[in-house]
């Protein structure tokens, strides 16, 4: 009877940035405490609505995707980060996934980068 020798392969994973939206992910009616700890002010308005955060690569394009999301709908920008790609948006529900499709849909048309779908909670 033969033996059957297992053979182990060793698999290194990279990140290597590429042109896309990694993370779009919509929180409808998030706790106060989350704006706190995001440091948001709770206190606003819109602070019970909703939060929508986005990551994408490369990370300048937060630029961009900050100024789209501004101009797109009602939506303020509660963080921007040109060094790790990191977008924070707050505003109504309605407001903030208008600003959410409104960012997919021109950096993957205009630009050409792979965008995920909107996960929601």
């Amino acid at each position: 009877m033969a033996q059957t020798e297992e053979i182990k392969q060793r698999i290194v994973q990279e990140l290597v940035p590429g042109r896309e939206i990694t993370l779009a992910h919509i929180i409808a009616n998030p706790d106060p405490v989350l704006y706190e700890k995001l440091g948001l002010d709770p206190r606003v308005e819109y602070s019970k609505s909703a939060i929508g955060v986005m990551t994408i690569t490369p990370a300048e394009t937060a630029i961009i995707i900050a100024d789209i999301a501004v101009k797109s709908s009602g939506a303020e920008l509660g963080f921007v980060d040109r060094f790790s790609g990191s977008l924070i948006i707050t505003g109504s529900v309605s407001e903030v996934e208008s600003a959410t499709n409104a960012i997919l849909n021109y950096v993957q048309s205009n630009l050409g980068y792979t965008v995920c779908k909107i996960t929601k909670t």
